[in-house]
Parts: structure tokens; C-alpha cells; sequence
């Protein structure tokens, strides 16, 4: 395989908007090269597409249970069924939240969970159903397109069934995990039984083709190689080609504590620095690239909107996935000190709803707001 061997190639390639290909990529993860000059181009691809500005958004999780079916080696988060620390949310709980979310000034919660093999499709679509006619107002971004395949089976119905039914509930967009490391020779080993790579990518063209945006995703640091996350970004850099329905990338950093991969370390802040600025570099047509505090840490979160990130996703309320993994990461950010992290790495804070259009608050009444079509600083809220 040829393999570039100069920094300044790829350089002039950046300067000139030039796409990297796989070897430009491949090359970048070598410990030889520079992560302060990664950085630096991933911050000039920044600023061509964001200026200053690093967006924050207010919503909360909601992982309704924990039971799953699946035992992917990575997961700290599932639990048998008859586990004393498996849950399912019921109806009324379910609602609490929603309440929670409105009340604290959500524009959106974010839904995944365990695939529960007792609960039928209905009780998927239904908990949408729920949520949306109490809540209109609160964007949906629900079920991984791993998610999407199991209501598949459980339906027996096509993606593309499953995904009008979800968005007859309420259903506002996707989440983008699930895809992990879509190279068989990982995703073989860490989640077998899973939704293959082909799956997930036709589940998101699919609702790319329906009009629904979607996040994407890489969980990196465990026992994959840089050959294999180049893979999978160039995997969604071509369905972005197709569809343009990617709006967010969210690189994953792997928490090892209380998963089947406990004896590896977690990945370090050098690699977590330089997998978001080549990120950055390797998907030119994804517009967003989150740096998500949860998992990499507030610290480095900041210091990610210097090489490449401009997203720091939200105040995240009752996140549990990562914190089971063993996230030391607060359990929510508040908003003064989203805004105070943006500023102080010297970006303009700029609040967002889901679909990223700045949002306006009435300074008399946090939860009242809209949509604008202006960006907004900290300052108004």
C-alpha cells in the first residue's frame, strides 16, 4: 500500500479544500507526525466552515432500560433480565422526564437503550407517542440504527416501515451510535451478533432518503487499529456523498471499566486529540464534528475546539452509558459553564437546537424560546 510521506502534501491539500485520501489519513495517525500541526489544519477546516463559533445545545438522555439482548465485549451499560440492576421506565417515569426536560429548558432528548426481548414494537413506538403528544415541542432524536434492526425483527417490517412508524410517533432525527468500528475485523469481535456495518449504513440512507438528519459515530481506543478507523470514516464520507444527511460526527472515546475489555487502557488524551482533528481533515462533507465532554473529559473537550471539534454537544442530563463505563465526567454541565469553556478557548458560544438553528430565550424566562435565524451568544440567555 502506498503510504504519503509528507506532511506538506497534505498540507497544500487542506489549503487548496482538496479531499485526503486514504493514505493522506493513514499517514496522519503516525506518531511521527506532529499533532500540534494536525491540529492546526484541522482548525484552519474549522474556521472555513464555523468561523468562531462553537455551538451548545440543552437537552437530557433518556435510556429507558437496560436490558438488552445483545452482550457486546464493550458495553457496560446492559444488564440480563434478571439482573438486580436491570430497569425498564415505566409510563409514568417516562413522562417525569419529559416534564424534568421542559421545565430545565430542553430543546431535545436524546433516547437509546438495551433491545429488551420482552417488550414488543408497540411499547418502542408507543413511548415516542407518549412523549411527543405531552411534549411537542421537545425534538425526539431517538434509536441507533441498531435499534431500527431490532424493531425490524420484532415487527417484521423493513427499515424503511419502521422509520415512517417512528415518525408518525414523534420521531425528530437519529442518534448516530451503534456504528463503532464498522471493519469486520473488529466489529466481528467486539458486538458479532449486532447490525453489520452494511446494515447500519443503509439504515441511515435510508432515513437520510425520508428527510430525517442523523449523527454518525467511531468508538475508538480499544482494540482497533488506525487502518481500521480510516475505514470507517471513508465509509461515511461516501454515504455523505449519496445522501448529505450526516449533520453531527461524534468521535467515541472507549471507557474500559466494567466491560469485557477492562484490561485495556483508555485511550490517552494525545489519541483523543488527534482521532477529532483527522476526523475533522478526512470527513470535508459532514458539517459538525462534536466533541463530546462526556467521554473525553471537560479538559480536553475544550481543548478540542483548537483542533477541529465546534461542537461540545449539551448539558446532558442524566447521561448513564458512559458514567457505567466508568466516565468521571459530571453528571450535566450547566450552561454558564458550557459557555464559560467555549469562551475561554476563545470561540463565541452559540446555542442550537438539534437541527443546529441558533435558539433565542426570552432573558425573562429561560424556558421560553424559539428557534432563530440569527446566531445567538451566552449573553442573551
Amino acid at each position: 500500500m502506498a503510504v504519503a510521506t509528507d506532511l506538506k502534501l497534505i498540507r497544500d491539500k487542506v489549503e487548496a479544500g482538496e479531499r485526503l485520501s486514504f493514505e493522506d489519513g493513514l499517514y496522519l495517525y503516525r506518531p511521527d507526525v506532529p499533532l500540534q500541526e494536525i491540529g492546526q489544519l484541522a482548525n484552519l477546516v474549522r474556521q472555513r466552515l464555523h468561523g468562531n463559533v462553537a455551538y451548545y445545545n440543552i437537552n437530557t438522555h433518556l435510556n429507558p432500560t437496560n436490558v438488552c439482548v445483545y452482550r457486546c465485549t464493550f458495553c457496560a451499560f446492559r444488564s440480563d433480565l434478571r439482573d438486580p440492576k436491570g430497569y425498564v421506565m415505566s409510563d409514568e417515569q417516562i413522562l417525569e422526564r419529559g416534564r424534568e426536560a421542559v421545565e430545565n429548558g430542553c430543546t431535545e432528548m436524546h433516547i437509546v437503550g438495551g433491545l429488551h426481548h420482552q417488550k414488543k414494537y408497540e411499547w418502542y413506538v408507543h413511548l415516542l407517542e407518549l412523549l411527543h403528544q405531552a411534549y411537542p415541542r421537545l425534538h425526539l432524536k431517538a434509536w441507533t440504527a441498531v435499534e431500527i434492526n431490532w424493531f425490524e425483527f420484532l415487527a417484521r417490517k423493513t427499515a424503511r416501515e419502521v422509520l415512517l412508524d417512528m415518525i408518525q410517533a414523534g420521531l425528530g432525527s437519529l442518534p448516530g451510535g451503534g456504528a463503532e468500528i464498522f471493519h469486520p475485523q473488529v466489529r466481528h469481535r467486539i458486538c458479532e451478533h449486532k447490525a453489520d456495518a452494511s446494515k447500519w449504513l443503509d439504515i441511515h440512507r435510508t432515513a437520510h432518503r425520508l428527510g430525517l438528519k442523523t449523527n454518525c459515530t467511531m468508538l475508538y481506543g480499544h482494540i482497533e487499529e488506525p487502518v481500521h478507523r480510516i475505514d470507517h470514516l471513508l465509509r461515511l464520507r461516501r454515504l455523505q456523498d449519496e445522501t448529505g444527511g450526516f449533520q453531527t460526527f461524534i468521535p467515541l472515546a472507549f471507557h474500559p471499566a466494567n466491560t469485557g475489555l477492562a484490561h485495556l487502557p483508555r485511550p490517552s488524551a494525545l489519541l483523543d486529540l488527534r482521532t477529532l482533528a483527522i476526523s475533522r481533515l478526512m470527513l470535508d462533507n459532514i458539517p459538525h464534528i462534536k466533541a463530546y465532554w462526556v467521554m473525553l473529559g471537560v479538559d480536553i473537550a475544550q481543548v478540542a475546539l483548537a483542533y477541529g471539534a465546534d461542537d461540545l454537544d449539551g448539558t446532558v442530563r442524566h447521561e448513564l452509558i458512559y458514567h457505567d463505563a466508568g466516565a468521571t465526567t459530571p453528571q450535566m454541565l450547566s450552561v454558564e459553564e458550557i459557555c464559560r469553556l467555549i469562551r475561554e478557548a476563545g470561540c463565541e458560544p452559540v446555542e442550537r437546537d438539534t437541527l443546529y438553528r441558533p435558539v433565542y430565550r426570552d432573558p425573562n424566562d429561560f424556558r421560553n424560546w424559539s428557534v432563530s435565524t440569527d446566531a445567538v451568544a451566552c449573553s442573551s440567555v
